[in-house]
């Protein structure tokens, strides 16, 4: 199934590659130098952009849509 490319912004593309290597919101906010609710933030918008219900349907939606592949990084 083809999804539209619906944009995500670059930081949302950090905190959605981190959260595919198992990275946990904290580890994220560390990482990034970031709070945790804006980590919380970005996750909950692209779920509300890409229309999932959790990060294993994020992680699924990136992989639809090129966002992520096997073994590229940011």
């Amino acid at each position: 199934m083809q999804y539209p490319r619906i944009s995500a912004s670059h930081r949302e593309l950090e905190v959605l590659y981190l959260l595919a290597h198992e990275n946990t919101t904290k580890e994220i906010a560390s990482q990034l130098n970031l709070s945790m609710e804006t980590i919380k933030s970005h996750r909950k918008n692209l779920m509300r952009k890409w229309n999932v219900k959790n990060v294993a349907g994020l992680v699924r939606r990136g992989f639809e849509l090129g966002q992520l592949e096997v073994g590229k990084s940011v």
